[in-house]
């Protein structure tokens, strides 16, 4: 298979071309950092001939530095350059990372209207990043809907390496409260090898039309309280939909991936503890 990567010089992307060759898959990188431009059409359609796939994580991540009208163009427009690409070279699947932030209640947008998460919550994007990213979403549905070409749409949280697993024990260390002040993230991470396992997947996965599919690890990266514990702790309020599971997994996800496991046939395989 002959694979289009966009973003592959990032820290998912390097990952996600690693794993397509080892797999047997020619790629094609396309990243701004070796002089690509995915608002530039011409190129992307050049760098799609051949093609099968394509697995498309170039965007801005809304840091502080990212200007909305930029993240809106990167993200949504370059989007849109990848899918009308992606028709005219008749691709037999489009894999597109998105975000848990579309749900719009991580980094403190607001309280979730219940736990644990799954893909039935409703979606209340406010920052520019959230709604490039529910947007073009959407886009791939309406681009399925017009051409039957697949999109499977992840949406993993935090993505963890070895520097980000260091840097978050080490301020544990030094402020127990670092894991939810200034706001908690549920405790939702997926490691970097189970994102890049989930695009090869995505890749070869029974047809499943258009869908967006909820992606964590199977554990939270609470330090000492269980996953109930942090939840009654931390949002007393929000009602809690946890069955006797969380009896005999204390520490069980707060984001319920069953469907992108079903959908994937993958599971993740890297977990907070041992």
């Amino acid at each position: 298979m002959k694979v289009l990567v966009t973003g592959n010089e990032g820290m998912i992307g390097s990952v996600v071309e690693k794993v397509l060759r080892a797999d047997g898959c020619e790629v094609i990188g396309f990243d701004i950092a070796s002089g690509h431009n995915i608002l530039n059409p011409d190129e992307i359609r050049s760098a799609l001939q051949g093609c099968d796939a394509v697995v498309h994580l170039a965007a801005l991540l809304g840091n502080s530095e990212d200007v909305p009208d930029e993240i809106m163009a990167v993200n949504l427009l370059g989007t849109w350059h990848i899918l009308s690409a992606a028709a005219e070279a008749k691709l037999k699947r489009v894999v597109f990372f998105s975000s848990v932030d579309v749900l719009g209640i991580f980094k403190g947008e607001r309280k979730p209207d219940y736990l644990p998460l799954d893909d039935n919550h409703p979606c209340y994007p406010t920052t520019p990043y959230a709604v490039s990213k529910r947007l073009s979403e959407k886009m791939c549905q309406y681009f399925t809907d017009s051409t039957g070409i697949p999109t499977i749409c992840l949406r993993p949280p935090g993505v963890f390496d070895e520097d980000t697993y260091d840097f978050i024990i080490s301020n544990r260390q030094a402020n127990p409260n670092f894991e939810w002040n200034p706001f908690w993230e549920y405790g939702a991470f997926l490691d970097v090898r189970d994102a890049a396992e989930a695009a090869r997947y995505a890749l070869y996965c029974p047809n499943p039309g258009h869908v967006t599919l909820l992606l964590c690890a199977d554990d939270i990266s609470s330090a000492h309280r269980t996953s109930q514990e942090m939840a009654q702790s931390l949002l007393p309020e929000v009602d809690w939909r946890g069955g006797d599971e969380y009896e005999h997994e204390p520490y069980k996800a707060l984001i319920n991936t069953q469907l992108a496991k079903e959908v994937l046939q993958w599971v993740p395989h890297y977990k907070w503890r041992p």
